[in-house]
């Protein structure tokens, strides 16, 4: 449905639920933005608008304000009575839950939409505090450029295209994704789907995703197959905190103290001034940041997808200093972070 469809029929439905006596179709036309000058044009236009509206669950309630005679004019209203929704009873548990949610997406585009519901629920009578009822509080951090976009074509089953680097990938690739469901956890978002340019199914990390989303298809062409698990699929997937894996590095002698504390087989070069380490880690973009931190005193000579993260990290710290006009330097210090796991919290979006 068209936005000007869509404002059109939102309007004639304001006009019929204000009004409290029939109006005729020639006050229709007069009073609801949209509809053609042309006579043929508006009746055609409003039999189909009575449709829709019909179809849609609308009481459009057909009559005449006139009493007895012939000749009156037939006109159309909504009953406010027969077009509202019952009242909402809700137990406290289903208050907290709605509570939760807005919540959870406060910092999202549907945050307007959450607080908007609750606003409704509150003026209607519904208890909705759940300051006390819940004893958690959510972590979803949905800052992700590419969120809005996916989270709305996951809705709509509608398939996306997106740039996308890949771990240890200086360049993006395009990918055209049909996307099944969106998935959180440690504070990361991922994307399952089928990846049309492999012919399987893949996961793709939201924060790897360069520019914009777009739709490449319509909505509804995209299917989740039955049985999918998009959250057992995310994190068996190359999940970053499953396995610890090891890392070669070189430290310069009396310096990046602060790796050696968390090294293992600590041992000359050979070529002096430097000593050659193995250090555990589980994911490359927060291990990378850290081992940046040390400049020039820390050297990463395997994994590849490792040592060319530090590479980039080094190259943007760089580019940003020349931006600023400022220092590029870095100042080493803090623990290793991603080394150890932290808390775990899930949540998905969309999919079985």
């Amino acid at each position: 449905m068209s936005r000007r469809k869509t404002e059109r029929l939102l309007n004639l439905v304001v006009c019929l639920l204000a009004t409290r006596r029939y109006l005729t179709a020639e006050q229709i036309r007069r009073a609801v933005p949209g509809y053609p000058d042309s006579d043929e044009a508006f009746k055609r236009m409003f039999e189909r608008d009575k449709e829709e509206l019909r179809e849609l669950g609308v009481p459009l309630e057909v009559g005449s304000d006139q009493q007895g005679g012939g000749g009156e004019e037939i006109g159309y209203r909504i009953p406010p009575q027969a077009y509202e929704l019952p009242d909402i009873h809700l137990t406290p548990d289903e208050a907290a839950v709605l509570g939760l949610a807005a919540r959870v997406w406060q910092r999202a585009s549907m945050a307007d939409a959450a607080s908007g519901a609750l606003l409704k629920l509150r003026a209607a009578g519904v208890e909705t505090d759940v300051t006390t009822a819940v004893g958690i509080e959510p972590r979803v951090n949905t800052g992700d450029p590419a969120f809005p976009a996916l989270w709305e074509a996951v809705r709509d089953g509608r398939p996306v295209a997106f740039d996308y680097r890949g771990i240890g990938r200086t360049s993006v690739a395009r990918r055209h994704l049909e996307p099944w469901g969106v998935v959180s956890r440690r504070g990361r978002w991922y994307v399952v789907g089928f990846d049309r340019d492999r012919d399987e199914q893949r996961v793709f990390r939201l924060s790897r995703i360069t520019g914009d989303v777009v739709p490449d298809g319509p909505p509804g062409a995209v299917t989740v197959p039955e049985g999918v698990d998009v959250r057992r699929i995310a994190f068996d997937w190359g999940d970053p905190l499953s396995e610890p894996r090891p890392a070669t590095v070189r430290l310069r002698a009396g310096a990046a103290q602060g790796p050696r504390r968390w090294a293992r087989d600590v041992r000359p070069a050979g070529d002096g001034g430097w000593d050659e380490a193995t250090l555990s880690f589980r994911d490359v973009d927060r291990f990378a940041p850290y081992l940046a931190r040390f400049a020039d005193d820390v050297v990463v000579l395997d994994p590849p997808d490792l040592r060319e993260a530090v590479i980039q990290q080094l190259k943007s710290v760089l580019a940003a200093g020349e931006n600023s006009g400022g220092p590029a330097g870095v100042t080493p210090g803090g623990g290793p972070a991603g080394v150890t796991a932290g808390g775990d919290d899930e949540t998905a979006v969309g999919g079985r």
